[in-house]
């Protein structure tokens, strides 16, 4: 089986930053894409920001600019750096990864427990 764990999450005042960070194991063969999706109570999960294996990016409106993903493929891991933080980015940040476990052709997705982004004051 795939597992995916995130860290990072906390309390931050307006305007400061974080940087989660998520770490996938077990029998992978290989990671096609990771991203970051957030929800709030109430509303649907949102994608934050996504990266490919080769390194192409794909951001939210609300976050371009702000945020930053970045991937290690060798340590199958993902993050997340988060600048000039608003109110509006509380949310639980989840971590999804495709993940081809017997066949090059076929992937899977996973989704992490989620880590909790508070920014307040």
């Amino acid at each position: 089986q795939v597992q995916l764990v995130e860290s990072g999450g906390g309390l931050v005042q307006p305007g400061g930053s974080l940087r989660l960070s998520c770490a996938a194991s077990g029998n992978i063969l290989s990671l096609k894409i990771m991203a970051w999706y957030r929800q709030v109570p109430g509303k649907q999960r949102e994608l934050v920001a996504q990266i490919g294996s080769g390194g192409r990016t794909v951001y939210s409106n609300s976050v371009q600019d702000r945020f930053t993903i970045s991937r290690d493929n060798p340590k199958n891991t993902t993050s997340l750096q988060m600048n000039s933080l608003k109110p509006d980015d509380t949310a639980v940040y989840y971590c999804y990864a495709e993940v081809a476990l017997h066949s090059w052709s076929i992937y899977y997705g996973y989704w992490g427990p989620g880590t909790q982004v508070t920014v307040s004051s």
